[in-house]
């Protein structure tokens, strides 16, 4: 049997040895760091962003209809399936790997803005992790969205996340400041089309639609 003395040495490995390999990682920007990695999203999402995505269909809807009405109604209908809130296939998630990804700013929050918006594509990323938990996160740019996307049945995931703006190399954990918070839906729209949909965005818009699809 073995002595208090060698079972304390061991342990005091185990534990250095844990965090050592989670200290380690690269230079690169880091999804957010939630406070649990949690199966159901329920867990981990804050009120607020819960009332955001049990509304999402009255975002959608304010959304589209002011972009109408402002004659994006073209754009809307060239969007395709990306544009039919009522679509949704099975396999939500994407697979790991990169994606080119644009962000849709549907409806005007403010007098800044105008109510169809369209970015350039930029590079985001998907990386699986333990637990079924999937992250997401854009590699580039001023404003870069980073977080977590969660099973939730089979046409959907749920997105959880933070904004990292300018320099930051390291996202602030969920929950912290609502106005960097994310909430959002993924589903897939199309063979190897997939989008997610924020409703209620903190700044600009009632609705971002972030179109993703393979980089390649």
């Amino acid at each position: 049997m073995e002595s208090g003395r060698t079972m304390a040495v061991r342990t005091m490995f185990a534990v250095a040895a844990c965090a050592l390999l989670a200290g380690c990682g690269g230079g690169e920007d880091r999804p957010a760091s939630l406070s649990s990695i949690a199966p159901d999203w329920r867990q981990v999402a804050t009120s607020a962003d819960r009332e955001r995505l049990r509304t999402w269909r009255q975002a959608w809807v304010s959304a589209v209809a002011k972009a109408q009405a402002s004659g994006n109604g073209k754009a809307i209908a060239a969007g395709g399936a990306l544009f039919e809130p009522d679509l949704a296939l099975s396999e939500p998630m994407p697979p790991a790997g990169d994606y080119r990804c644009r962000v849709f700013k549907i409806g005007a929050h403010g007098s800044a803005m105008r109510d169809f918006t369209v970015y350039p594509y930029f590079t985001c990323r998907i990386a699986s992790t333990a637990g079924g938990v999937t992250r997401f996160y854009k590699t580039e740019g001023s404003q870069r969205v980073s977080g977590r996307a969660y099973p939730d049945g089979t046409r959907r995931a749920v997105f959880l996340g933070t904004m990292m703006l300018g320099d930051e190399r390291n996202a602030i954990a969920y929950g912290r400041d609502p106005n960097r918070d994310l909430a959002g839906i993924i589903q897939r729209v199309g063979d190897r089309r997939w989008r997610m949909m924020l409703p209620y965005p903190r700044f600009e818009s009632l609705l971002d639609v972030v179109e993703i699809v393979p980089a390649g």
